[in-house]
């Protein structure tokens, strides 16, 4: 059987999702709490995976398991076997074709700037800090250039092992609550280091160094090199994916109701996703 499960973690604490024989890793303490409850070894296949410092509101993951247990097991079961930075939100069957990576047909990202002279004492690993003043509403312009199906080169890091540059970025926005600025985007996949590299870039618009235009620029140019610097881990949270409505997926992780399809530029790749 097939089951579908979402979770919050912190991830200033492990070295990102993906399982590692090297160190703390947020699948490797979903596999093994999950193993403990259906007495055999688990692999836990997420939506997206997150890097170190990363973390994750509505992470969404399938496995499969021959033995049956309660949807409570999987939910509190798990969570008494967890380390208190990683919790299980819900849980439920799925059918056999559920894929938690390739049926998403979209991915949200939030990016947190704590704007002001000194830096934060609280949330430190939950928010990136810029002391330069910036201006929000100029940053939000700037970033609608980015809309639609574009090559992302440019937001691209080197190490990045998708297999095109291609991405449909369904939304971007830029507004400022009190002392932060945030940032959030949605669209069909991400790069690695997409988001972060689209923030970097953007808080340079932001601080008056470049005109709006800039970004529009960048993205048509496909150039990292001339980008702007990625923004710091510690302000990037994965809201998580959102999948076609037929699955009967909570609310959270579910397309809004009249999404229509677009066309993929081509299949969700394996590498998609990686701390975006």
């Amino acid at each position: 059987m097939r089951y579908a499960l979402g979770i919050e973690y912190d991830g200033s604490g492990f070295l990102g999702w993906q399982r590692l024989s090297h160190g703390d890793s947020v699948q490797g303490a979903v596999e093994a709490a999950l193993a403990s409850i259906v007495q055999h070894e688990v692999d836990a296949v997420c939506a997206g995976r997150t890097d170190a410092g990363v973390h994750a509101t509505q992470q969404v993951v399938h496995l499969e398991s021959t033995v049956e247990r309660p949807l409570r097991a999987f939910v509190e079961g798990t969570n008494t076997r967890l380390p208190p930075s990683v919790r299980v939100l819900w849980a439920q069957p799925v059918a056999d074709a559920f894929h938690a990576r390739h049926s998403a047909r979209a991915r949200r990202y939030r990016y947190r700037l704590l704007n002001r002279r000194v830096r934060p004492a609280l949330m430190r690993e939950h928010l990136s800090w810029e002391p330069r003043p910036l201006d929000a509403d100029a940053m939000h312009r700037a970033a609608q250039a980015l809309l639609g199906e574009n090559d992302f080169s440019a937001f691209r890091t080197a190490q990045c092992q998708a297999r095109h540059p291609m991405r449909d970025l369904h939304a971007i926005t830029v507004r400022r609550e009190d002392d932060q600025v945030i940032v959030e985007v949605q669209a069909n996949a991400f790069l690695h280091h997409m988001v972060r590299n689209i923030v970097g870039s953007l808080m340079v618009v932001g601080r008056g160094e470049r005109p709006e235009a800039w970004i529009g620029e960048l993205l048509v140019g496909r150039d990292r090199t001339v980008a702007g610097p990625t923004a710091p881990a510690a302000g990037l949270a994965f809201l998580g994916p959102r999948y076609p409505r037929a699955w009967a997926l909570p609310e959270a992780v579910s397309l809004p109701e009249g999404w229509i399809d677009r066309p993929r530029p081509l299949a969700v790749l394996p590498y998609a996703d990686l701390d975006a």
